[in-house]
This record gives structure tokens, sequence and C-alpha cells, in this order.
């Protein structure tokens, strides 16, 4: 059965426009999915749906919104007038890379907004919807920064904890009711935002980077089998060894002089 028999006519992937955002938004194209792709940015974005419209023969549909505006549910809304969405993929997120203390508070809070707050909005307003009709999927991205305490990575660890928490949490309570739900947690993963930051390799615990492409194609592999799930082998064994095998202040130290390391502070 394909996502688009299981789950309905439309996708809508949020940070559509470049890197696992645009992987998404290619891989439900290719299942025969109509889209609204939304990203701050409305030229890659526009770029990305006539690419694919072309490709794919699909109906898509552009909405440039800045995902840290307190308003930005309404604005999506007011795009939507009422279209129904299927399937939705969270993949947009702010990163800041670099002590805590050196980024503003202001900024702290526009991550916060990005990354947790406008998602758990739309979960509510679409997950509602889904329910109510007894079928549809979501995709929460999150991090493996948010398995434990990550030095230089705080602010963008600690929300993808709680996007993590929630998509368990809701798989629970969805589990029998039509509804899709999972966390999917990527590592280091080869975005133009990723290689822009010109990371170093350190060893063990910087196992491969994952292309997007990867990425969105074994989450949507597990789509609907299990609440949440690392992508790549070697993520997947580094993880287990650090969560399972050593203490907690061993992992996060691990974590913490990696980041440093990768990034030379």
């Amino acid at each position: 059965m394909t996502l688009k028999q299981k789950y309905g006519n439309t996708a809508l992937v949020a940070g559509a426009s470049e890197g696992i955002g645009a992987a998404f938004a290619t891989q439900l194209a290719k299942e025969g999915m109509d889209l609204v792709l939304i990203a701050r940015r409305p030229e890659p974005l526009q770029l990305l749906a006539d690419s694919l419209g072309n490709k794919y023969k699909v109906q898509i549909q552009c909405l440039a919104c800045d995902l840290s505006d307190k308003n930005a549910i309404n604005h999506i809304k007011e795009a939507l007038n009422g279209r129904e969405i299927n399937l939705m993929v969270y993949n947009a997120a702010l990163s800041y890379i670099g002590p805590f203390i050196k980024n503003s508070s202001e900024n702290h809070s526009l991550a916060a907004q990005v990354n947790m707050i406008t998602p758990l909005k739309l979960v509510h307003f679409f997950g509602e919807k889904m329910l109510a009709k007894g079928k549809g999927a979501i995709v929460l991205m999150t991090s493996l920064a948010g398995f434990q305490g990550s030095g230089f990575l705080s602010m963008y660890a600690a929300t993808k904890a709680f996007n993590r928490i929630l998509g368990e949490s809701l798989w629970y309570e969805w589990k029998n009711s039509g509804v899709d739900i999972i966390a999917c947690c990527a590592g280091a993963t080869s975005t133009p935002g990723y290689i822009n930051t010109q990371p170093e390799k350190t060893g063990f615990f910087t196992p491969r980077v994952l292309a997007p492409e990867e990425v969105a194609e074994e989450c949507l592999k597990k789509l609907g089998k299990q609440p949440s799930f690392i992508t790549g082998r070697n993520n997947r064994i580094a993880s287990f060894i650090m969560q399972k095998l050593m203490s907690r202040k061993m992992a996060i130290n691990i974590m913490g002089d990696t980041t440093r390391k990768m990034y030379r502070f």
C-alpha cells in the first residue's frame, strides 16, 4: 500500500526548501501525493515546487511563512482555506552552535518558537482533524542531540528532546486511532545548513554523515511501525553505546567534547 492509499492525497512539509525537508517533499511527490510546501524563503521553495511538479505531475502549493512568527499557524490556516492535509512533516528548525550565553535570549526564544511552539500548534490542529477522520500521519524531525545534554547545542538539543517525547507520547495516545505519528531522530546529515557550519570529523562518535534522501526514505518506511527511531545504522550503534553502556555524565561529556572539537571552540 502506498502512502497516498493509506493516508490520503495531500502532504504538508514545513521547512521544505532544502535538505531533509526537500528530500521528504521529493519522496512524497514520488508517491503521487499533492504537496503544500512551507519555508521562509519563497525562491528556493518555488524552484523545488516547479521541479517536482514537472517531474511527478503533482499539484504543489507554496507558502512562504516565517515559522518563528507567533502567528505562523494562523497564516498557514488562512493559506490552506480548509484544505485537508493527510500527512504532515515538520522539519523546520533553528540551530545555534556555540556557548549558550553568547547567543541572545531573543534568539533562543525564536528557536523555541520554530522548534517547539509552532510544531506543537500544527500537531494539535492537524492531529485533531486526522483523529476525527480516523486516518492521517505526522512526522516530527528530532535529533540525536536531544538524547542527552549537548554542550554548545544546548537550546537545539533541548527543543529536539521536546519533539521526540511529544511524538512518542502521542504515538501511544493515537496508536489505535488510525493516525500514525513518528519522531525521526537524525544524526549529522549533509544538508546545506550542516555543510555551511564546516564541521571537522573527530572520530567514532561522529558517524558517517547521511544524505537527506537516506533520512527521508528510511523515516517514511518506519512510519506507522514504531514511535521513534534513529536514522542510520552507525548512528544507532553510537547511540546504543552512549545511552545503554555509559553513564549519563560520560555521555554528556562525550557529546560536548565532540561538538567542541568539531567546531573548534
